[in-house]
């Protein structure tokens, strides 16, 4: 790559200005936990949409994806048809039910069916959850630029992630998710900017027509969707059922992507909000495993070795392909990373406030002494996000969209197990006192199950449906431990 470190960090800086110039804009008249928990939910439903889309690819899909195609071809297709399905679930069953108890965390409904540990179970698997799946999309983007520059400059892996933990804690500090929504409309927008540049210069850098290229790589296999396999891991039934569960999980009982969509102004709002961007995920993504092709073939052409970690294979083919390629890469992965990044912040310290420390219904600290504390816990999730993206980075050997699904199955299915019986049996109650037990044990079995999975199994091999028997296992256990009730 020709592009010196000063080069980068004048985009880091001019990006940084432009993010820091629309969060000031934003939240000027907005220093109060009210506007930093709900955005005062007034955000329109089509910015909403726009920016989420933006938060759902992150950097992971931003270099996981396209190199995903060398291993498993177009089988990704499946979870994402079925992420399609999930979020329209959520658009008619959970959301109608969060606008309807006017809720500022979606963990409170936990207290409402079963009582406070429920919810606070609820909230801590997601604090767990989304802190490490978030820090590991920030970690990628952490990971490549100190690979392909800052390593030559003799700049720490530690230094570079604070310096970018930093500079999303300054933006994110005052407005939260008010802030939040309005950044991450130039974030998906420098994203989309990426996207389509790359593939039109990696286009341009081939002989071939691009009709002509797919085709090659159909013949290939390399295109290929439908798995008909039962046993793989990549079993297209499989990943359609999982990529539901992971939709309904990921999205609809995640924090982050719930306090945007409840930062609308009312229920239609939001499911148009949710609606359209079922749409442009599943579009985007389809033109994320075209770009795979694409880089597939550009290295052939060119003979540019690939790398042996997928995750690398973006990164490696743009910035060695030109100057243009190369800065319109860089501008999507930081687009990317603090996409998936500061909103996570917000709604992390959200959670904790509002469930954890019940700041709803605590009268005896005065609001200055809550907005002091509330500063202190998201000041805290952003040293958190350092400390794992550091201690991380002697164990990245695989896809990392495939770890960040394997830690969301262990931890948002007991989620999706709490959230389905309570919706599912209104006439049954589960003791409160047994769900922190069950939302443990559960994971625990189905790592075990999963690990020996071929063995017991015939064979069968679990991919990202271990979510779905992990929540399975935990609505059986709330059964057991649950008791018939008069009221609904």
């Amino acid at each position: 790559m020709n592009i010196s470190v000063l080069t980068i960090i004048i985009i880091f800086a001019v990006y940084f200005c432009l993010i820091l110039a629309v969060s000031g804009l934003v939240s000027r008249n907005s220093d109060s936990n009210v506007s930093y928990f709900t955005g005062d939910r007034k955000s329109p439903w089509i910015v909403v949409a726009y920016g989420m889309i933006g938060t759902m690819l992150s950097g992971v899909t931003f270099m996981s994806v396209p190199g995903y195609v060398r291993e498993s071809g177009f089988t990704y297709l499946g979870v994402v048809l079925g992420n399609f399905v999930g979020i329209f679930v959520i658009s008619y069953i959970l959301l109608p039910l969060y606008y309807k108890m006017n809720l500022t965390s979606i963990y409170t409904y936990l207290r409402e069916r079963f009582g406070q540990r429920s919810e606070k179970t609820g909230a801590v698997l997601f604090i767990i959850s989304r802190a490490m799946g978030s820090a590991l999309r920030m970690y990628i983007v952490v990971f490549t630029l100190y690979e392909f520059s800052f390593k030559k400059a003799n700049i720490p892996f530690w230094l570079l992630s604070a310096i970018l933990i930093t500079m999303i804690l300054l933006y994110t500090f005052k407005g939260g998710i008010k802030t939040v929504v309005w950044t991450d409309v130039l974030q998906t927008t420098c994203m989309f900017l990426a996207l389509g540049g790359t593939i039109w210069l990696l286009k341009n850098g081939l002989t071939d027509s691009f009709f002509y290229i797919m085709k090659e790589a159909g013949e290939s296999g390399i295109t290929k969707v439908y798995d008909t396999d039962w046993k793989s891991s990549t079993f297209f039934w499989k990943q359609f059922a999982s990529g539901v569960a992971v939709s309904i999980a990921m999205t609809g009982l995640d924090q982050d992507m719930m306090q945007k969509n409840l930062s609308c102004s009312s229920l239609k709002d939001s499911q148009k909000n949710m609606s359209l961007s079922a749409v442009l995920f599943l579009l985007v993504n389809i033109v994320f495993l075209i770009l795979g092709v694409l880089l597939i073939s550009y290295a052939a052409a060119n003979n540019i070795p690939l790398p042996a970690q997928s995750d690398a294979i973006f990164s490696t083919i743009a910035l060695s392909a030109n100057n243009v390629c190369a800065v319109l890469f860089l501008l999507g992965l930081i687009a990317a990373g603090f996409s998936s990044a500061d909103g996570t912040l917000a709604s992390l310290t959200t959670a904790f406030c509002v469930n954890v420390l019940d700041f709803e219904n605590d009268d005896k600290r005065s609001e200055d002494q809550k907005m002091r504390i509330r500063k202190i816990i998201h000041i805290f999730f952003a040293g958190l996000f350092f400390i794992i993206i550091v201690v991380f980075r002697p164990f990245h050997s695989e896809s990392l969209i495939a770890t960040i699904f394997k830690i969301a199955g262990y931890t948002y299915g007991p989620l999706l197990g709490m959230f389905g019986f309570g919706m599912l049996l209104k006439n049954r109650r589960a003791y409160d006192s047994a769900v922190p037990f069950i939302a443990v044990l559960s994971p625990v079995i189905s790592l075990i199950v999963d690990r020996y999975s071929a063995e017991l199994f015939f064979g069968y091999k679990f991919g990202f449906e271990i979510l779905l028997f992990n929540a399975l296992l935990t609505f059986v256990a709330l059964f057991v431990f649950s008791k018939k009730t008069d009221k609904e």
